[in-house]
């Protein structure tokens, strides 16, 4: 965890742009976006791998999906959105705490 992008981002410790924070996620714009609007949905507690969650882990997912579903107008994502979690090094996970991608703003490739 000490080494982990992401706690250091929700401690303070590395700068980043946050559209949302509550008391269990936040999201923020990625720094290397892969589209017209690219943001990073991350849970605080530190799991590397969703096999890994607790069921109250995966609640936390349900709770993000929903919250970027109700939040798509301010977020930029009008026209539809891409919801990626990238799980091990095979599916290109860089940082090993799980996050979820959101991809949008734009016509995206299929």
């Amino acid at each position: 965890m000490e080494d982990c992008v992401f706690c250091k981002i929700r401690m303070g410790e590395i700068p980043s742009t946050i559209l949302y924070k509550d008391n269990d996620f936040m999201i923020i714009k990625d720094i290397n976006p892969q589209a017209k609007v690219h943001l990073i949905a991350i849970p605080y507690s530190h799991v590397p791998y969703i096999d890994m969650m607790t069921e109250e882990g995966t609640t936390l997912l349900g709770k993000i999906l929903g919250k970027i579903s109700h939040m798509q107008q301010d977020l930029g994502l009008t026209n539809g959105y891409r919801i990626v979690i990238n799980q091990g090094e095979d599916a290109g996970q860089t940082v090993n705490h799980v996050h979820i991608h959101i991809l949008g703003g734009e016509k995206l490739p299929e």
